[in-house]
Order: C-alpha cells, then structure tokens, then sequence
C-alpha cells in the first residue's frame, strides 16, 4: 500500500507541473484572442451560444440559428455548461466569454494527466515526460484551449480518459468500474457524439481480450452499456417528447452533407448554403421546423453525391489529406483566406508521421497487448463520418492527445536508449485513473 501511495505522489509531482504550465500559458494567450468572440456577427452565430442565452433567457433548449424554439442540433453538455457560465457572468460579456475560455483552457491543461498516466503505463516513464510536456505546449492544445469556445477541449478530455480507462479494465476491473465507465462514455458522447464511432468499439475490444483471458466479460459488457443508457436516456426522452420521434443525440447530419458536397471546390465546406450565412436556408429551416430541414438537406446532399459521383470520391480523398496533414490547397485565393494553413500543414504533417511511425513500430513489437489495435480503432473510426460529410479544422483535434503518445513513444524509443515498454499492474492501472 505504501509503494502505491508512493507511486501515485510520484505521479501527481510529475503531471503536476504540466498541468500548470499548460494552463499557465492558455491563459496567457487568451487576452490576444478573446476579443474576437466579443463580435456581434460571431456572437449571434455562435451555435453553443445561442442555445446558452435561450437556456439563460428560460426558453429552453433551442433557437440555434433564429428564434425558431426547440433544437436538437447541438449535443447537450457544453451547451448547459455554457449556460452556467453566462448565469454566473452575464450572457455575452467580456466577463463571460474570458471565463468560458479560461474554462476550455482548463479542460485543455487537465488533459495533460490522462496523457502523461497512458504514457507511463505503456511505454515507460521517458515517453510519459514527453508526452506530458508534449500536450502541455502542443500549438493545437493551446490554440483551441485559449480561443476555442467549443466543445472540443472537453470532449478531447473525456476521449483521453476513456482511452485509458478501457485498457485499464482490460486486465481488472469491478462491475461498479464498468458501470463507470458506460457512464462517462454516455457523457462524452452528450458532449460530442462523435465519440460513439470509437467508445463501443473500446469496450468490445476490452471485452474480447477478457474472453481470450477466459475472464469473466458479459455482465461488465451489460454494465458499461447500462451506465451509457442511464446517462444518455433523459436527453434521448426529452428529444423524442419534443420531436415526437427518436433521434440519435443530435439532428443536423444532413445539413453537414448538404454543406459539404456542392460545387463550390475551393474549400472543404459550402458555409453560403449555411442558415447561418444564408436568409433563403434560414427561412427553409423557420418554414418546414428542424427536422424536416435537416431530412431535405440529406435528401439534397444524396442527390447531389448521386449525380457527381467522381467528385464525391476525390472529395473523400482529399478530407483523408486534409484531416491528416492539413492540406487542403495552395491556390492563392484559398490561402488568401487561410493564411496559418501552410504553418499548419507542417506541424499537421509533422505529427501524423511521427504518431503513425509511433504505431507502426509499437504494432512489430509484439508485445501482445493489442495495444496498437485501440489506437488503430480510434485513428480509423474517429474521422470516419468527416470523410463522407465534411472536416472542420476542430474535428480532428480530440484524437491529438493520442497522436502525441505515440510521437513521444517513437521519438523515445527511436533517438534514445532502448528501453522495454512498461505495463503497470491491473491494480496500478486503475488506481492510475
């Protein structure tokens, strides 16, 4: 017991400092950014704000584009979060809008331990220091920490911690740890539900190793899924009380597709064919209510996939490219119009060959933990739907913490000493968490 506790003081001393200094320079960079979600046209089409302020205003969970009532477009969580930070500070104040930044760059800074706790359990305490201080000042980490008023700092946090809890319960874990776990994923996926292209696949995966182990494995699967149904169950009645039909957390795929496939071929997405940019879809959307809207955008986006299927394959393509090294184009009016992309593209790029040289050298080790398959599951599924519809600079950014594992792992292993990868007890694993 002692060695424990004095391994986890240990722990805590080294994540300790990275934590701070994550968050030490977040906020340091949020006084040259907020200013930017001080603007009136950014404010009233701010998604997450809006339905904030109608929380705030007590007229429920909704008017996302126009005051049009109930929505569904945006998941839950932040969204209430958000509107306990305008119920403490004030709907749209500069108060407001520097604590919801200083509340990401929180999430940003805390995400250092999941980082720091996966690293050490699978590749040794020299990958852990890298890693952690990799996050701690990662440009990605910073940038959306300290100017980002989304929902991706969170959801990067939840991801990271759930990545490491299910390899946790792979080796132990009580049903109330499984319970758990389905509990938190159920959140996360209330925050983004994104995440559910990855989390059930975490679980099977824990599961199907337990099998093999001839470990029991059923009932921790019912517990987990019961814990994810808990959570998400409240949100998916209030949907099907307000819409009169099931929807899965959130409604606006088909606006996604319709505004990702059009022929405008400079850019990744068509924001004109936007309600927030565009009177003849926001009156669309007031005339025929959410989600009609939102099964016509589909309808449209279909339509228009079926009639240019060449293009809807180089499409697809180039998110690939775009997702994974940022590029997108180097014509000169696209650039004109993002002018960080070519930095971005370097450090984009930079990071994918060093995270999937990281893979690819963890995958020969052999080491038989399937280890590389959890992230393998996450680098294949977590982007999937972004293919098919359309990326956003953001969407990627909850897998970073993973890439910068294993970039740590493979500039470690590679340009330094030899050394074994290191796996904790099943108890350490979980009491890591």
């Amino acid at each position: 017991m002692s060695e424990t506790l004095e391994a986890e003081k240990n722990g805590v001393r080294a994540y300790g400092p990275m934590v701070a200094a994550a968050l030490a320079v977040r906020l340091a960079v949020i006084p040259f950014l907020y200013r930017d979600w001080l603007d009136p046209f950014v404010l009233e089409h701010w998604a997450f704000g809006r339905v904030a302020r109608s929380l705030v205003a007590g007229h429920g969970f909704g008017n996302v584009f126009a005051d049009t009532g109930p929505t569904t477009v945006v998941a839950p969580v932040y969204a209430y979060l958000l509107a306990v930070v305008f119920r403490l500070f004030g709907t749209y104040t500069l108060a407001s809008i520097v604590a919801a930044l200083a509340l990401n760059s929180l999430f940003s800074a805390l995400t250092c331990i999941p980082v720091f706790l996966l690293a050490r359990r699978c590749f040794g305490a020299r990958a852990a220091k890298w890693a952690g201080w990799g996050w701690a000042f990662s440009p990605y980490g910073i940038y959306y920490g300290a100017d980002w008023a989304w929902s991706t700092c969170l959801v990067t946090l939840l991801l990271a911690v759930l990545f490491l809890w299910a390899l946790a319960l792979e080796e132990s874990g009580t049903v109330w740890q499984w319970l758990g776990f389905g509990a938190l994923g159920g959140f996360a996926a209330l925050t983004e539900p994104v995440v559910l292209a990855v989390i059930p696949l975490f679980g099977l995966w824990t599961c199907w190793r337990r099998l093999r182990r001839r470990q029991n494995w059923m009932l921790p699967m019912m517990a987990a899924a019961l814990g994810a149904i808990a959570v998400m169950a409240p949100w998916f009645v209030r949907d099907y009380r307000t819409f009169h039909q099931f929807i899965p957390i959130r409604s606006g795929f088909g606006l996604e597709l319709y505004i990702g496939n059009s022929a405008d071929s400079m850019h990744w997405v068509d924001r004109s064919l936007h309600p927030n940019h565009s009177d003849a879809e926001l009156a669309e959307y007031a005339q025929r209510g959410e989600l009609a809207y939102m099964a016509h955008k589909a309808q449209q986006g279909k339509e228009y996939i079926r009639s240019h299927p060449g293009q809807y394959a180089y499409r697809i393509v180039r998110r690939v490219v775009y997702i994974w090294t940022g590029y997108w184009s180097f014509d000169r009016a696209y650039l004109a119009e993002e002018p960080l992309d070519v930095p971005n593209i370097f450090l984009s790029t930079t990071m994918t060959v060093l995270a999937l040289a990281g893979l690819r050298r963890l995958y020969r080790a052999n080491t038989g933990s399937g280890l590389a398959v959890r992230f393998a599951i996450v680098f294949v599924f977590f982007p999937l739907a972004y293919y098919f519809s359309h990326p956003e600079t953001y969407y990627f950014r909850p897998v970073d913490p993973l890439i910068v594992v294993l970039a740590a792992y493979f500039v470690t292993e590679r340009f330094g000493r030899p050394r074994k990868s290191t796996l904790l007890s099943s108890g350490d694993s979980l009491r890591a968490l």
